[in-house]
């Protein structure tokens, strides 16, 4: 109405131009107060969804991605953005030590890489990230091995592959001969112990078989049973806590090579294998020097680590289809001697050792054969020098395993750990060509080979140790490939060598020395003896045994007593110490109890 007011004085095209823009003004202006009327009268919530509706939706699109890598960052455990501040200087590898051991102090004072910082690979800054690299992708160096079959005593095969020095340079492999001359080869050599499931195929074991090689060592990878494409030929499998086919392996080639210095490498299981079996033997090993890698140390306790978090059950998953992809290849056995369904619904490392290892190693419960297993309970009787190795970030053998007041006891063991490095990966460079851990191994073991203490080690060491059983290489009546593509040893007649012949000729010898000891008593003894040397022989034993006897149970009737009068005095201390009243009243029954034991001076000035 009011624009009408305002026109009726206009007249032409000024008027129908004024009037159109006057109601669009009014329009606007209703429209924008009945909006004002609903929006007073709408909730909270409804204001904040109009407001929300306002915002473009790429910015929606952006704070989505945001919030993903912030996820992803946290949960894969990235550091990119600490390594970024600290201009990728690295971090520091913390030593743990004997401070009084002057073998630990000397070769650390020569191992640069040890005192050194770990510089991580930039695009690989996280555990996760470098654990996952080194299984897919490796970036391994090309390595070709000679395959040696070792033929254990139970019947097991295991898988040697070589790698020397002219392998690697040349590009060719040396036969190997049982002549003389190779016998007094003193070319150091290096057993590398796998992990689980993992064989001389693995990346890590190509990264430090070739880089070993490459400096001069011959090198061989020892494939646990059934593993390497070698079939199953014995009922005997491996475990983490099986050390008896390591230890018969070290003493095969240290009988073959007994001027060659021989030092191992353990890698996770591998690792625990050798721990373990250096704790077992002590001194009696023949190994000048070892190193464990990223080894788990305590099984029960990265038992509960890997079902903890997420993550860790990712991983849990993947270590079990690898155990399922080597029972399978094994089927034929395996379900013959453990719980084949249980196996197959395995879901967890732990179900596989409920169904699998823990009837086959015979073990009670799943928990005693982690505890039995654990190489944290013989790292105190390591007698060689021992380089281990550890990540904290290490998403499969947590740090809370490591046993670090152990490796600070012994006098053997160096123990160095690094804030950063994943499971076994330790990658470095802007390539990630190489592994930080194998130049480590490398320098610390060419430490160890110029020191003085290797020359001790050799002279005391001795071929002491029975050859094995028939270990043939390469050989046509021994070799048989199966349709499943695995190799597998033919039987073969028995030799002079097997365990039992050494068996009966030790007990030869010792009936032999048990004669001329006899022979000496009797030459030595009175005449009556010379003419009954049985009778007599017989006679003297028996008043030995008595008098043994006689002796014997003197000692442990003063045990006894002794015993016994410990025990009332600890209930007299236990008693006053507790309620204290009661001393006045006990007092005089303690005074004859302990008549003979406490001074008569003692219980006087007690009474007092």
């Amino acid at each position: 109405m009011c624009s009408y007011f305002f026109l009726h004085r206009l007249k032409g095209k000024k008027k129908l131009r004024l009037g159109f823009r006057l109601d669009f003004f009014f329009l606007k202006i209703c429209s924008s107060m009945d909006s004002g009327m609903l929006a007073a009268n709408a909730s909270p919530y409804d204001r904040l969804v109009q407001a929300l509706a306002l915002i473009p939706i790429s910015y929606y699109l952006f704070a989505g991605l945001f919030i993903f890598l912030a996820f992803l960052y946290t949960f894969l455990e990235i550091h990119f953005l600490h390594d970024l501040l600290t201009l990728f200087r690295g971090y520091p590898v913390t030593l743990t030590y004997n401070s009084s051991s002057h073998l630990c102090q000397s070769l650390l004072s020569n191992c640069n890489i040890l005192r050194g910082r770990y510089s991580v690979t930039p695009w690989l800054s996280g555990p996760h990230l470098q654990t996952v690299f080194l299984s897919v992708f490796g970036r391994a160096p090309p390595v070709t091995y000679r395959r040696h079959l070792f033929l254990t005593s139970d019947g097991g095969t295991i898988a040697l592959d070589w790698l020397t020095y002219s392998d690697v340079t040349e590009g060719r492999s040396r036969v190997i001969d049982d002549s003389a001359a190779i016998k007094r080869d003193k070319t150091p050599i290096m057993i590398v112990i796998p992990g689980l499931t993992s064989d001389s195929s693995s990346a890590y074991a190509k990264h430090l078989a070739f880089n070993m090689a490459r400096n001069g060592w011959n090198v061989v990878v020892s494939n646990h049973r059934g593993l390497g494409g070698v079939s199953l030929t014995s009922d005997c499998f491996y475990n983490a806590g099986y050390t008896e086919d390591l230890r018969k392996l070290i003493d095969h080639i240290h009988c073959e090579y007994p001027e060659a210095p021989l030092f191992a490498v353990g890698a996770s299981i591998g690792a625990n294998i050798l721990v373990k079996y250096l704790g077992e033997d002590g001194t009696n090993t023949p190994l000048v020097g070892a190193a464990a890698i990223c080894s788990p140390w305590d099984l029960l306790i990265c038992d509960r680590f890997i079902n903890r978090k997420p993550v860790q059950k990712m991983y849990d998953r993947a270590l079990t289809v690898g155990l399922k992809g080597y029972a399978q290849l094994h089927q034929s056995i395996l379900s013959r001697l453990a719980d084949w369904e249980g196996i197959t619904k395995s879901r967890s490392v732990r179900d596989f050792d409920k169904h699998a290892t823990r009837i086959l190693g015979k073990f009670e419960t799943v928990d005693t054969f982690y505890r039995r297993s654990s190489s944290v309970n013989h790292v105190s009787n390591v007698s060689v020098p021992l380089l281990c190795i550890s990540a904290l970030d290490d998403p499969l053998c947590t740090r809370e395993a490591i046993p670090w007041d152990e490796c600070r006891v012994n006098e053997n063991i160096i123990l160095a750990t690094t804030p950063r490095g994943g499971h076994l990966a330790f990658y470095e460079g802007i390539t990630a060509s190489s592994l930080w851990w194998v130049r480590a191994v490398d320098e610390f073991f060419g430490v160890l080979r110029t020191s003085p203490l290797i020359k001790e080690r050799q002279k005391k060491q001795g071929c002491s140790v029975a050859k094995p059983l028939q270990s043939s290489i390469d050989e046509g009546p021994y070799l048989d490939v199966m349709e499943d593509r695995l190799v597998t040893a033919m039987g073969n007649e028995a030799s002079d060598a097997s365990p039992e012949n050494y068996l009966s000729n030790e007990h030869r010898v010792d009936s032999k020395q048990d004669e001329d000891i006899n022979s000496d008593a009797e030459n030595s003894g009175d005449s009556t003896a010379k003419l009954y040397p049985k009778k007599h022989t017989m006679q003297q034993a028996e008043q030995d045994v008595k008098k043994l006897i006689v002796l014997v149970q003197g000692h442990i009737d003063k045990l006894s007593r002794r015993s016994r009068q410990s025990i009332w005095l600890l209930a007299y201390i236990a008693i006053i110490t507790t309620w204290p009243f009661v001393d006045s009243f006990l007092l005089s029954f303690l005074k004859r109890r302990f008549k003979n034991f406490i001074p008569a001076s003692l219980l006087k000035n007690r009474s007092m």
